[in-house]
């Protein structure tokens, strides 16, 4: 790598929004989107914002409010394999950044990994900040999520692939005299098959989960510490005699007690 960050990329996708479905911005990709822009003021680097996939959405316009002065689509169907036209576009770039997972619904995350591997570069999952100092930047520094609450630092080599944790500490403002101002280009790559993997996948819209019913927890803390160490009854019945009305009954009776139903 030469002694100055001279082209960054930034890869985005179409959200999905969790109640309504309606598409939009990934709040994840726009994470990643304002790091990037960061990075291209600190050093003046050269910031490219690149999506693979229907260049018709309008969801994509959204990123240009978000501070992408254009954004790149390479025109691919949802059968082809989009990370080998990614990788021939983003080839060469010191630095790419992309989110952590998509919000299509079951989204396997590994669109870093797989790219990374096609690129030849170095990983850096989780992160919530990158930083490259002035005087040497050949590599990174990024700064990981891990779980309850602790955060690492490792060292990357550039060119890497970093993939941004979505609850990473940016704000991107949403900004519509950017939106107007920005264009959303395309740009036709040679077919290259499906993706071999996919064919073997089933989409699908996400099912809501089931909500487990629970009995509200009345009891002191310190009670509640001492059941932790002493084995004691809760109450409650077995219902084993009776007709499945009966039952119904008393499960129906058990859920108004503690206020689970309002009716």
């Amino acid at each position: 790598m030469n002694g100055k960050l001279a082209r960054i990329a930034v890869l985005v996708s179409v959200g999905r929004h969790p109640v309504s479905g309606v598409a939009r911005y990934s709040r994840n990709d726009a994470a990643a989107l304002e790091t990037g822009r960061a990075l291209a003021q600190q050093h003046g680097a050269l910031l490219d914002v690149v999506h693979a996939g229907d260049p018709s959405n309008a969801a994509l316009e959204a990123y240009l409010a978000l501070g992408a002065a254009r954004v790149e689509v390479l025109v691919c169907d949802p059968a082809d394999d989009a990370v080998a036209a990614l990788a021939q576009r983003v080839q060469g770039y010191d630095l790419v950044l992309t989110g952590t997972c998509a919000e299509g619904a079951f989204d396997s995350g590994m669109l870093p990994y797989r790219l990374a591997a096609a690129l030849g570069y170095m990983l850096v999952g989780s992160a919530v900040d990158v930083v490259i100092e002035n005087g040497d930047v050949t590599t990174a520094t990024v700064r990981q999520f891990l779980p309850k609450g602790v955060r690492r630092r490792v060292q990357t080599p550039l060119p890497a692939v970093v993939a941004v944790h979505p609850l990473a500490p940016v704000q991107p403002l949403y900004a519509y005299a950017r939106l107007r101002a920005g264009t959303v280009d395309t740009r036709s790559v040679a077919p290259r098959g499906a993706d071999a993997e996919a064919a073997h996948w089933t989409v699908a819209p996400a099912t809501r989960k089931p909500v487990r019913l629970a009995a509200p927890e009345k009891r002191s803390g310190h009670a509640r510490m001492m059941s932790a160490t002493t084995t004691e009854s809760r109450g409650g019945s077995v219902v084993i005699e009776g007709t499945s009305v009966e039952k119904a009954q008393v499960i129906l009776a058990y859920l108004r007690e503690h206020q689970l139903i309002d009716y």
